[in-house]
């Protein structure tokens, strides 16, 4: 079993913004798959589906979950889905939004700091274990943006909540995608052969 989590803020106020990638590509991992749609259980505090899918001619039990905490409580719902689900860290899969990588590239981690990311943090205190999958979607931050970011004063809790630019729109259609295909790679092949085909790109 296999639980995979996308990070995201709940409600339209944070749709479509760098902070709700997490969501994105659950969304669109669900709509490739055709698994129907999200039903809300308060007693994870998440939108979840659960399903099998067929993998390697084996059937594979996966828990979707998108927590409908802020990011910062985000590990409320892991730990609740992990302790109810009797799931171990190293089968769970979190995938959210990175500033320290460049827009539209990918890094998939295992273990490791929450790297200043408030929904990994608070994973990381509820679970007591750092040892989950990551895929890492890059949102890019000042050191690597141009234009209209460049001329003002950076401030990350605003930027990673905000939309994205009208040219930064085709890269993160794009990088949805990857993370998609990423998610199956895992699912398919395994975390590290995952890691040799996204890392080095």
């Amino acid at each position: 079993m296999k639980l995979v989590v996308g990070l995201g803020n709940p409600g339209e106020k944070y749709l479509n913004t760098r902070h709700n990638l997490g969501f994105d590509v659950l969304d669109e991992f669900k709509r490739k798959k055709e698994l129907g749609e999200w039903v809300l259980d308060n007693k994870f505090k998440a939108e979840v589906i659960k399903t099998q899918l067929t993998i390697n001619n084996k059937q594979l039990t996966i828990i979707l979950a998108r927590p409908q905490t802020f990011m910062n409580q985000s590990g409320l719902c892991v730990a609740t889905l992990a302790k109810f689900y009797k799931i171990k860290p190293e089968d769970i899969i979190i995938i959210h939004d990175e500033l320290d990588i460049v827009l539209g590239h990918l890094k998939i981690r295992v273990g490791g700091s929450d790297a200043g990311h408030h929904g990994i943090e608070s994973i990381i205190t509820h679970l007591g274990s750092e040892n989950f999958v990551r895929v890492r979607l890059g949102i890019g931050n000042l050191k690597s943006q141009s234009g209209e970011h460049k001329h003002r004063a950076f401030n990350a809790e605003h930027f990673v909540t905000e939309d994205f630019l009208p040219n930064e729109k085709s890269k993160a259609k794009a990088l949805i995608k990857k993370g998609v295909k990423a998610l199956e790679t895992i699912l398919e092949k395994g975390v590290e052969k995952a890691q040799n085909q996204y890392n080095q790109q």
